[in-house]
């Protein structure tokens, strides 16, 4: 496996100095030896000229968060990352690779969840170049490579977890949002770490019911939640009736025998668990 190395090279604006010196001293001499019609000297000027257009080539620029690989007839030399104006072999290959954080959105993927439910997921990758060596010669087009990688791995996310748990603490592609994140993470980083890439954040952008499910499942939602709702409902009224027929004996308001005291239960679970306002019966007999 290939890992990237520092390449020192020569400082640009020190080679810049020397090689418009040597150029001009190099054109002038051309002039003269014209001028004085001395073939060797204008031969010599000729083959410096050359040689000073060969050695322009070795100039090359880095800018901040990039990464210049340097390679010899394919063989690969070192990288330099230091921004600046540098100075090297001039028959040095000089790739630029950005080292800057970026970020794409995976194509919406119509996959299965764990419980076999038709799904529209997608993401949100954020990512960068840590190893350029490694990005270069490990795979073929790292960026292309991210983004294969990181859509194989939602889509293996998202078999493992259910869009929505029904049962309590069990985690689900739409309840646990941030643990789902992190998951997807780890996953996507284990897949490019052959590359050189580190990822900084994956999260869920879009994630909803396949069309042709999608009216179903809303009605299980609602169903869900209105028995959810109801069962809220009546555990609160359990409790109340217990806590007025505890302050009735505590206070000995009234003394109730059980068929009495069944009577009130049934009554008070009528008026508290009804969805539409009870209307009151006056009983002025007795119950016997």
């Amino acid at each position: 496996m290939i890992r990237e190395t520092e390449r020192k090279v020569a400082s640009g604006g020190l080679m810049l100095t020397v090689l418009l010196l040597g150029t001009v001293a190099t054109i002038y001499g051309f002039i003269s030896a014209i001028r004085t019609e001395a073939i060797p000297v204008l031969l010599l000027s000729l083959g410096g000229m050359v040689v000073f257009i060969i050695l322009w080539c070795g100039l090359f620029t880095v800018q901040p968060n990039q990464s210049r690989v340097l390679q010899l007839f394919g063989d690969y030399v070192g990288s330099v990352r230091h921004p600046g104006l540098w100075w090297a072999n001039p028959f040095f290959s000089k790739k630029a690779v950005s080292l800057r954080v970026r970020n794409f959105e995976t194509t919406k993927l119509k996959v299965n969840d764990h419980s076999s439910n038709p799904i529209e997921i997608g993401a949100v990758v954020v990512w960068q170049v840590t190893d350029a060596a490694e990005a270069l010669f490990e795979v073929d087009n790292f960026e292309d490579y991210v983004k294969v990688q990181s859509e194989s791995a939602l889509r293996g996310l998202a078999n493992q977890y259910p869009y929505d748990a029904h049962e309590e603490g069990k985690m689900s592609l739409s309840t646990n949002t941030a643990d789902v994140a992190e998951r997807l993470k780890v996953e996507i980083q284990e897949r490019l770490a052959k590359a050189g890439v580190m990822v900084q954040e994956a999260r869920i952008s879009h994630l909803a019911y396949a069309p042709e499910i999608a009216g179903v499942m809303l009605r299980r939602q609602q169903a869900s939640a209105v028995i959810a709702a109801r069962q809220k409902i009546v555990d609160g009224a359990v409790g109340m009736v217990e806590s007025a027929l505890e302050q009735l004996s505590a206070k000995q308001i009234v003394h109730l025998d059980e068929e009495r005291k069944a009577a009130m239960v049934s009554n008070l679970l009528v008026v508290l668990c009804s969805e539409q306002a009870t209307q009151p019966v006056v009983n002025a007999g007795s119950i016997y």
